[in-house]
């Protein structure tokens, strides 16, 4: 029995429309290669990602990696997706990469973001309040500022500063250690009334831990409204063409403020696990899955939204 032309052709037609979906989004998508410096705000983003893909049938993979070689696994396509692109902090460092296309910026993931040199409220009473008070009171501040790890743009932001002898600081020494390294150094200080400059940033639990102020003044080297930062999500080039469901995924994932406050407080003040954490907060917040999965779809291709739904519980 003779099969009819019309049935033929639908057959075809769905082999290729098979083809081309299996095409858009090959076996190779399903591992998401991310990176973490160590933030402890990345942390919360990467851990409430890595719920959603989980949720999804994606296997994360986050690689603890500094944020210059981050750029570099981006360029050398051993990373796909970074959630920790503070602008404009890191503009000098990621402006090369994006001018050779080798990283794209994908989408703004977190706005109204602070970022800038710190004192604890103490200090400021007495009178520091710009980056034009520190070097009056260099004595006090031990010409030291408390930076975070090696090779951070943040640090190399201070660094230049310094350099440049901005503010009467050129004699001035970047104290560089590790995120946890100086805070720690920061709660000694407090503990004993001491003072002491640091870098800080919002979202952190350093800003409900310690009465801190930021400084005005640095916008050359920090941006203004007190170092006012947008973090960026970018990703190596061509991922979103060679991996559009995913990829659609990350163009709409969009944080807060308070939301990643809320996984940085369970973990470091209630001792929850990150996972947890990251998962607790999506639950109080389900209504952002309606944003971040319009359009996507799982591994397999059923509805996304309605697969993390069940996983997390939620409507």
């Amino acid at each position: 029995m003779k099969t009819p032309l019309k049935q033929v052709l639908f057959g075809a037609v769905l082999l290729c429309a098979a083809s081309i979906v299996s095409a858009a989004e090959p076996q190779a998508c399903t591992q998401v290669r991310m990176a973490g410096p160590g933030w402890t705000d990345i942390d919360a983003t990467n851990a409430m990602t890595g719920v959603v893909l989980k949720a999804l049938g994606y296997k994360q993979n986050v690689a603890n990696l500094s944020v210059p070689i981050t750029y570099q696994g981006l360029k050398k396509g051993q990373i796909d997706v970074f959630l920790g692109n503070w602008m404009p902090a890191q503009a000098p460092l990621v402006k090369p990469f994006v001018e050779e296309k080798s990283v794209e910026v994908v989408h703004p993931n977190l706005s109204n973001a602070k970022f800038t040199l710190a004192v604890p409220d103490y200090v400021a009473a007495a009178g520091v309040h710009s980056f034009a008070d520190l070097a009056k009171n260099a004595d006090k501040f031990d010409s030291r500022i408390y930076g975070i790890e090696p090779g951070a743009p943040a640090n190399q932001n201070i660094k230049k500063m310094v350099d440049d002898k901005a503010f009467g600081l050129g004699s001035w020494k970047v104290v560089e250690s590790s995120e946890t390294g100086m805070l720690t150094q920061v709660e000694r200080a407090v503990r004993d009334k001491k003072w002491i400059v640091f870098l800080a940033w919002e979202p952190h639990l350093m800003n409900t831990k310690f009465k801190l102020a930021y400084l005005d003044g640095g916008d050359q080297y920090f941006g203004p409204n007190y170092g006012g930062a947008t973090v960026n999500t970018v990703a190596r080039m061509g991922y979103e063409a060679q991996c559009p469901n995913v990829g659609r995924l990350f163009k709409q994932l969009t944080f807060n403020v308070d939301l990643e406050n809320g996984v940085i407080t369970d973990v470091l003040e209630k001792k929850t696990s990150i996972d947890m954490a990251a998962t607790d907060a999506l639950k109080r917040h389900p209504e952002l899955l309606k944003t971040w999965l319009d359009g996507v779809n799982t591994v397999s291709g059923a509805n996304g939204l309605q697969a993390v739904q069940t996983v997390l519980g939620v409507k």
